[in-house]
C-alpha cells in the first residue's frame, strides 16, 4: 500500500471527519483519480511530436497515454474534426497515490522561486487543477532526449461537496498550498 494511502486511512479520515462532523465514513472526501493531460497544438503540423510527449507522459506516470482528438474543426487553427491534438492519462488507485505523492514531494518543490501552489484553483466542486509549464520538473523525464519544453493539466477529482472540504483533503495529504497573501 503507497505512503498516501496510508497517510489518508491513519490521519486524513480522524482529521476530516472531526472537522466536518461527518456521521458516516463513507462521507468522507477521498481522491478518486487524477487527470494528466497534454494539448499539443503544434501537433497539427507535425505529428511526430504527439510520439515524444506520449512516450514522456508514460515516463511520468507509469501507465501508457490515450492520444486525444479534435472534437471540432477551426479553419483559423488550420484544425480539421479528427486530428489528434493532445495525449491524455487517467490514474486510479495505486498508480494515483504513487504519482499524487512523486508530485507533491519530489516535483513540485523542484520548480523554480516554488511557494506553493495556489488555493484559488477549485472548480466550485472539489476538484483542483494544476497547470505546469515545464515536463523536466519530473525525474523521469531524461534532460538530453528532451526537444522542446512542454506544458500539462494535472486534475485532482475528490468526492468532495465543496472546495473547502477539498482544500482540507489535499492539506492534509501534503499538497504545497501557497499562504492565502502569497500567490
Amino acid at each position: 500500500m503507497s505512503r498516501l494511502r496510508e497517510t489518508y486511512k491513519t490521519d486524513g479520515i480522524p482529521a476530516l471527519t472531526k472537522q466536518f462532523g461527518y456521521k458516516n465514513i463513507m462521507a468522507v472526501p477521498r481522491l478518486v483519480k487524477i487527470n494528466v493531460n497534454m494539448g499539443l497544438g503544434e501537433a497539427i503540423s507535425n505529428a511526430k511530436i504527439l510520439d515524444t510527449a506520449a512516450e514522456e507522459l508514460a515516463a511520468i506516470t507509469g501507465q501508457r497515454p490515450v492520444v486525444t482528438k479534435a472534437k471540432k474543426s477551426i479553419a483559423a487553427f488550420k484544425l480539421r474534426q479528427g486530428m489528434p491534438i493532445g495525449v491524455t492519462v487517467t490514474l486510479r488507485g495505486d498508480r494515483m497515490y504513487e504519482f499524487f505523492d512523486r508530485l507533491i514531494s519530489i516535483a513540485l518543490p523542484r520548480v523554480r522561486d516554488f511557494r506553493g501552489v495556489s488555493p484559488r484553483a477549485f472548480d466550485g466542486r472539489g476538484n483542483y487543477t494544476l497547470g505546469l509549464r515545464d515536463q523536466l520538473i519530473f525525474p523521469e523525464i531524461d534532460y538530453g532526449k528532451v526537444d522542446k519544453s512542454r506544458g500539462m493539466n494535472i486534475t485532482i477529482v475528490t468526492t468532495a461537496a465543496s472546495d473547502n472540504e477539498a482544500y482540507e483533503l489535499l492539506k492534509i495529504m501534503g499538497m504545497p498550498f501557497a499562504k492565502k497573501g502569497q500567490q
